[in-house]
C-alpha cells in the first residue's frame, strides 16, 4: 500500500474516531493542524509522509479525555498503522511525535527530536493561538464549566505537569499559563512568523476584554 493510500485511510479513521469529540479537539482541529503542518513542511527538508501521519494522529486520543492516560493515543495509532502494513520505523517516528507534541504546562523537553516533530508541534501550537486559539480556549473552558475570569485568582506560571493537567482556574488564566508563551517556543521559521501575528491578535483581544470587564468601553 502506498503512502497516499495510507494517508487517505488515516483521514477516514480519524474522522470516524473523533466524530463526537469536544469541539476544540475534533476532526476540524486535526484538519487545521494538518494544513498548518503541510504549509510549514513546504519550507523544510523533511519526510512529508511522516509529517502527514503525525499531524493526523497526534490527537487521536488526547489524554485530557482519557483520565490523563498518555498511553492510549500511541496504542491506538500503533494498532491502526500496523493493521495497514506501515513499517516499524515509520510507526516509531509517528508515536514519537504523539508522545512529545504536548505543551504539558511548559514542561516541553523532548526525549528525542526530529524536524518532523518540530513541524507538527508548531502546527498544533498555531491552532492554539490567534482567533481560533481564543475560540478553542473558551470552548474548552465551557466544556469544563470554568469561570471566564476571576481577577482574584492569579495565573500560575510554575505549575507541574500534574497541576497543569488538573487545573480548574478561570479560562482567561490559560492565556498566561500557555497561549502567550507559545510564540517563543516555536521551532521553525514559518511557525515563528505566523505565531507572531496570532500572538499580536491575542494581545488585542485581552486588552479589549479587560476594558469591557472594567466598564471602560
Amino acid at each position: 500500500m502506498g503512502y497516499s493510500e495510507i494517508v487517505n485511510k488515516t483521514i477516514l479513521f480519524v474522522k470516524e474516531k473523533l466524530e463526537n469529540a469536544e469541539g476544540g479537539h475534533d476532526w476540524f482541529h486535526i484538519e487545521r493542524v494538518y494544513k498548518n503542518a503541510l504549509l510549514i513542511a513546504d519550507g523544510e527538508v523533511c519526510n512529508v509522509d511522516i509529517v502527514k501521519l503525525g499531524a493526523l494522529l497526534h490527537d487521536i486520543a488526547d489524554s485530557k479525555f482519557h483520565d490523563g492516560d498518555e498511553t492510549v493515543g500511541p496504542k491506538i495509532a500503533r494498532d491502526f498503522l500496523e493493521s495497514n502494513g506501515v513499517d516499524e520505523a515509520t510507526i516509531l517516528h509517528v508515536i514519537h511525535i504523539i508522545e512529545n507534541i504536548s505543551f504539558k504546562g511548559g514542561n516541553t523537553e523532548k526525549t528525542l527530536s526530529s524536524i518532523e516533530l518540530d513541524i507538527v508541534q508548531d502546527a498544533d501550537r498555531l491552532d492554539a493561538i490567534g482567533a481560533i486559539g481564543i475560540a478553542r480556549t473558551f470552548n474548552y473552558g465551557g466544556f469544563k464549566n470554568r469561570p471566564l475570569y476571576n481577577p482574584n485568582i492569579a495565573p500560575n506560571l510554575h505549575m507541574s505537569k500534574e497541576e497543569y493537567k488538573n487545573s480548574q482556574a478561570p479560562t482567561l488564566n490559560h492565556f498566561y499559563e500557555k497561549l502567550l508563551l507559545l510564540k517563543d517556543k516555536m521551532n521553525t521559521e514559518t511557525g515563528k512568523q505566523i505565531a507572531q501575528e496570532r500572538h499580536h491578535y491575542m494581545e488585542g483581544f485581552l486588552s479589549q476584554f479587560y476594558a469591557e470587564w472594567d466598564g471602560e468601553k
